[in-house]
């Protein structure tokens, strides 16, 4: 089938061009000057007034991640099909080993879980919580053979995902043979569990307090520590996830500034919402914000911070760590201890959104906002230029924004499988307006949806783009 899209405004990274854009099939097949087109296409778009953008990649999801007794609310159907709406057309979520697992179960487990459910495109991660000689061994066959070339350790969560610094450093010299990306999540586990039990022996039970006891120091400290033991690994390719905190940003800057392999993501949750107004809301209200790391405070520069990293290049992409967990039942595990709140919020349909209100606001250009949110990912995690481009050769994923539109959030009229929102009542100086992926429309500018479930393809990655 043949598609032109007409009359927009192509965006990519060197810039933005009027162009029609001619798909055949599931690929892009040319970039034209507008109007110059003489063929017949099956199907045509007006995109005039429309910015023509690759559709969004999120590299951080967690669907149906068991965490603190269940399981987070989406699934690969449910938050695939909620990604689409949002302008996100690919995800790359984490598959799990933990402790004493063998690695490739995890991995299969995970193929079992996407397989046939999923609207979008899709790639894993694999978490190893367990490091070991198999687990090593592991991360060499899943690079050569399954596409799978990141990994994400912890240095949170004692008896559950954590790992010390041995075992970080094991992990980071075997990335080093074999190409991998090692991904982190760095706040210093085993000194915020001193200051939980405390807080908890005195009392202190309400949500606020699980960001209380996480402070931003113990952030930037462990991402020192990562950053100190990747360089000992013969500088690892070092990739921190959900940066929250302008300690540990100084600290990438700072490696960055030294031409070291180290790269950066945050999240919308940092960018916009902070501890005072969303998790010291009143009551148990605060649950529904508890992720980790923790929102900031207000009354210090994070975000201000962040939204800097972005423009520099410091923080390379922003991804949403979507995790959902509904109030009723899942939240609520953690009535009077705030420590069994499960961790996590969702945001997979809003992340474009949410960082396009940057681009209103003057913090980012589009080009940036672009890059954030497509084709980073892309180059970042062995994708490019499949996706995260508009142009010949490339997977036609494609959406149409509209910088006159306006989107208003809310619990009642997301698609995700979420009964509260994070974002409720947030207005966006923006609308996806058209979604396609590999060719195929499944948001048209009426919010029709047109997708199903389990066409979305797993996707073996290469290596990253920006390594050396």
């Amino acid at each position: 089938m043949t598609l032109l899209i007409t009359g927009g405004e192509v965006v990519g990274p060197t810039g933005r061009f009027a162009a029609d854009v001619l798909v055949d099939g599931e690929t892009i097949s040319a970039l034209l000057a507008p109007g110059t087109w003489s063929g017949q296409p099956e199907t045509t778009i007006d995109a005039t007034g429309k910015l023509v953008i690759p559709g969004g990649i999120d590299v951080h999801t967690h669907m149906k991640l068991p965490f603190g007794g269940t399981f987070a609310s989406d699934d690969f159907d449910t938050g695939t099909k909620a990604a689409a709406y949002g302008g996100t057309t690919t995800i790359i979520d984490f598959a799990v080993q933990r402790t004493g697992e063998v690695v490739q179960d995890g991995l299969a487990a995970w193929h079992a879980l996407a397989d046939g459910n999923a609207h979008i495109d899709y790639g894993f991660h694999m978490i190893i919580g367990g490091v070991d000689d198999d687990a090593l061994k592991a991360m060499d066959q899943l690079v050569a053979d399954e596409g799978v070339t990141s990994f994400k350790l912890f240095m949170a969560y004692p008896g559950v995902f954590y790992s010390d610094d041995g075992k970080v450093l094991r992990a980071m010299q075997t990335a080093r043979e074999n190409g991998a990306t090692i991904m982190m999540h760095a706040e210093n586990g085993i000194a915020i569990d001193v200051l939980v039990a405390q807080a908890l022996a005195k009392g202190q039970t309400d949500p606020v307090f699980h960001g209380l006891t996480r402070p931003s120091i113990l952030e930037g400290e462990a991402t020192h520590r990562a950053i100190a033991l990747a360089q000992v690994a013969r500088d690892t390719p070092l990739y921190f996830v959900h940066l929250s905190a302008s300690e540990a940003l100084a600290e990438v800057a700072a490696a960055r500034d030294a031409g070291r392999n180290v790269f950066a993501e945050t999240c919308p949750q940092y960018l916009y919402l902070t501890l005072e107004d969303q998790l010291g809301a009143p009551g148990f209200e605060g649950a529904k914000w508890v992720a980790s790391p923790p929102l900031r405070s207000k009354e210090e520069p994070h975000r201000d911070d962040l939204w800097r990293g972005l423009r520099t290049n410091d923080l390379a992409i922003v991804s949403t760590d979507h995790c959902p967990f509904c109030m009723k039942d899942q939240k609520e595990l953690g009535l009077g201890d705030f420590s069994k709140i499960p961790n996590g919020m969702g945001t997979v349909e809003h992340r474009v959104d949410l960082v396009y209100q940057g681009v209103a606001e003057g913090k980012l250009s589009v080009e940036r906002w672009v890059e954030t949110i497509a084709t980073t990912p892309a180059r970042m995690f062995g994708l490019y230029p499949r996706k995260g481009v508009i142009a010949p050769g490339s997977d036609a994923d494609i959406v149409l924004y509209d910088p006159n539109g306006r989107t208003t959030i809310s619990a009642a009229t997301h698609h995700m499988n979420l009964d509260y929102s994070a974002w409720e009542g947030f207005t966006i100086a923006g609308k996806v307006d058209t979604v396609i992926s590999r060719g195929e429309v499944l948001v048209d500018r009426d919010g029709g949806y047109h997708g199903r479930k389990g066409r979305g393809r797993y996707l073996k990655r290469g290596l990253s783009s920006y390594l050396r």
